[in-house]
């Protein structure tokens, strides 16, 4: 099976109290898929179940994302969803505050239906 990336997606989530990576993370993935309508796959024969959609979730604390919990902010399709050392950290100036951001790539891809 070859995958076929038919959509890119990127987006961005903050939590702006709490420093939470987790909260971040979804909020990123749902500012990239909020963005888009996708019906195309019907002109390939596919579902919206067929889809393999695969997550990136750039953070500081990348130990601290939830995975599983990012991946239901994904209404369809094969899910995975991975965390990686990015994002930004904005220290507040009391030190007990900070920013979190948390950046998204959002992947959607297609079994194109051959092997090998």
């Amino acid at each position: 099976m070859t995958r076929v990336r038919c959509i890119t997606e990127m987006g961005m989530g903050v939590d702006v109290h709490g420093r939470d990576a987790t909260k971040a993370a979804k909020r990123a993935v749902s500012d990239a898929i909020r963005h888009s309508s996708l019906g195309f796959f019907r002109m390939l024969g596919k579902t919206a179940n067929d889809m393999f959609v695969d997550v990136t979730i750039a953070v500081p604390n990348p130990q601290d994302v939830d995975t599983a919990a990012v991946a239901k902010e994904l209404p369809y399709g094969t899910k995975t969803v991975k965390a990686i050392a990015g994002g930004l950290e904005i220290p507040s100036d009391q030190g007990n505050d900070p920013i979190l951001i948390a950046n998204a790539a959002v992947i959607v891809s297609f079994d194109d239906g051959k092997t090998g």
